[in-house]
């Protein structure tokens, strides 16, 4: 039977924010995900600090309270996601982890289709949301969230890898909730996972609000976006093309595809389409140097 432990990272959020709407939908899609996938070891982990304690439900098993964050110009405490991700590895001994943002809403087959994913072969994967309208305000309307379809979304806020590439990862300072997270794990797990995918078409989680782009705190962007040039340069020596998303397009479509992603940097790969590049020309070089040797 395939083992999962799953972690999300509640917050007593204030009355009348997004969050605060959608995290009791969210709790409730999991409980039913986890109840609907008999058949397959779930258990369900939550990091919190220890001011959000109070809101996280019985059915999720409470580690211990996070200790670190990041808080700049005396603004929202953040916690990291090397933390978060640590907990559900030092309390767990499933074989495949999963980590989802706090308003990510799961369908009921979510695990069942995870479990059919890991038996292809892969070790990792991500999975992109659906985004429905904000109509949906209760945990009353889940029959209805399942049941819109909604609109695709290019981010990342949904991982899946197998227990032992955890580690490996580099994470440095990144803090959840801002840009960037999504790039540090998307980057991880195609780095260090021998057979990882995007999964770009799959109806499995959804999220209420269909901005695409939601405005973000400059100040902790750019905490964020330093920390992942930190992150990248540890790396790149593990990234290539044919690893990454996109890689079974042609060179054009596979650029313009990347380009339009804000999670997945053009810089960045072109760099490694360069590396691509100047690997063959040596190995064509090679290959005809020994041609004409053997002449």
């Amino acid at each position: 039977m395939i083992s999962i432990a799953h972690i999300i990272n509640p917050v007593k959020a204030k009355e009348g924010t997004e969050l605060f709407v959608a995290q009791p939908i969210v709790f409730q899609s999991i409980r039913k995900a986890k109840t609907f996938s008999d058949n397959i070891d779930v258990k369900l982990f939550s990091a919190q600090f220890s001011e959000d304690r109070e809101i996280v439900p019985g059915f999720f098993q409470i580690t211990p309270d996070l200790e670190n964050s990041i808080v700049i110009n005396n603004g929202k405490k953040l916690p990291l996601i090397k933390d978060i991700l640590q907990r559900l590895y030092e309390n767990s001994n499933a074989e495949y982890l999963i980590y989802t943002n706090s308003d990510i809403i799961v369908l009921p087959q979510f695990y069942e289709v995870v479990a059919k994913i890991i038996e292809q072969g892969y070790d990792a994967f991500i999975i992109n949301r659906r985004r429905i309208p904000k109509v949906y305000n209760r945990v009353n309307d889940l029959p209805f969230i399942y049941s819109d379809i909604g609109k695709s979304h290019p981010g990342f806020d949904c991982f899946v890898f197998k227990r032992k590439l955890f580690p490996k990862f580099s994470l440095g300072e990144i803090c959840v909730g801002i840009p960037f997270v999504e790039a540090t794990m998307m980057h991880n797990l195609f780095a260090h996972a021998q057979n990882c995918k995007l999964f770009d078409d799959l109806h499995l989680t959804t999220h209420i609000g269909m901005n695409v782009m939601p405005k973000h705190d400059e100040d902790y962007y750019w905490h964020n976006r330093k920390e992942f040039e930190k992150i990248k340069k540890d790396l790149l020596p593990f990234l290539n093309v044919k690893k990454m998303p996109y890689s079974e397009y042609s060179f054009p479509k596979r650029i313009f595809k990347k380009a339009m992603n804000p999670a997945v940097f053009t810089l960045m790969n072109l760099k490694l389409e360069t590396k691509t590049v100047r690997e063959k020309i040596s190995f064509l070089w090679n290959e005809l140097r020994f041609r004409l040797l053997k002449k």
